[in-house]
């Protein structure tokens, strides 16, 4: 049985890839409770204890807004603790994964992002996320994964706070002038187990399609059932949140299908799942 660690297990990508992988491999599933990733003697005891051959590092502080707050945190997190990782898993051999984010762009562009394309991030978010990318690489044996607007079942995300508010019969103001790619975090784990097997390089992975935050918000109360002309749209600007998010953040999925991946299913249709499986619990 191939043995993985994986970081900030608690999270919710992190506790997707434990459920999608404990039967067929041996996992090691650490949260920041059990690992500091910025403290280089709890690193190297774990990794030189466990041995992995893979590493899937999701541990990150991913508040874009706590990020421009905390700005020592989020380099210290994102991008030193990254780095320690990074060098301890050389020590062992062992295979790194670095989950990384559109936020590493600057949304200037008006065609997808492909992995050539050169990163110019806005935020302390992106801007402490792209140097974890370039200390991670400096390893000989590891890849980027970069996805974006994740959902899923654990924790809090945009869809699940939708649904709360749209459970209350509330208006909703949500931005219209910002695109990307909303990503299904049971889509990006079974992609991510599958890249375990690829080669080394810088992969972009997120559900098909596209669309606005308020798009998206519509799509969420539709799907629950609930009156889409609740969601109000509004500027980025209007919105006044702290941190500066692209507006346009769509990534291509090309260096997935190189690797004989299929490209990922259409938000909508993972959207869809999400909300079956969620409202029948």
């Amino acid at each position: 049985m191939v043995k993985i660690l994986i970081t900030g297990a608690h999270g919710q990508l992190g506790k997707e890839l434990v459920r999608k992988s404990h039967l067929s491999h041996s996992i090691v599933s650490l949260g920041k409770k059990e690992l500091d990733i910025t403290s280089q003697d709890q690193v190297e005891n774990v990794i030189l204890h466990f041995k992995p051959q893979y590493i899937i590092h999701t541990a990150a502080f991913t508040s874009a807004e706590q990020c421009e707050i905390q700005r020592k945190k989020a380099f210290e997190v994102n991008a030193l603790g990254a780095g320690i990782v990074a060098k301890t898993a050389e020590k062992v051999d062992a295979r790194l994964f670095y989950i990384s984010t559109d936020y590493v762009f600057d949304g200037k562009k008006n065609s997808p992002y492909t992995v050539e394309d050169k990163p110019n991030p806005l935020s302390i978010y992106g801007m402490s996320k792209l140097l974890g990318e370039r200390l991670v690489l400096l390893s000989k044996n590891a890849s980027i994964i970069r996805t974006s607007w994740l959902f899923g079942h654990d924790g809090s995300n945009f869809v699940k706070t939708m649904l709360k508010l749209a459970k209350m019969g509330k208006e909703v103001k949500v931005v219209n002038d910002q695109i990307g790619c909303p990503t299904y975090v049971s889509d990006l784990a079974e992609t991510i187990l599958q890249l375990l097997e690829k080669k080394n390089g810088i992969y972009h992975v997120s559900n098909s399609g596209y669309c606005s935050w308020y798009t998206f918000a519509q799509t969420i109360f539709e799907e629950a059932g609930f009156d889409s002309k609740l969601v109000k749209p509004v500027t980025t600007k209007e919105y006044g949140a702290i941190c500066p998010r692209p507006e346009y953040s769509i990534m291509e999925n090309n260096s997935l299908v190189k690797q004989g991946i299929k490209p990922l299913r259409h938000w909508k249709e993972a959207l869809n799942e999400f909300m079956r499986k969620e409202l029948s619990q």
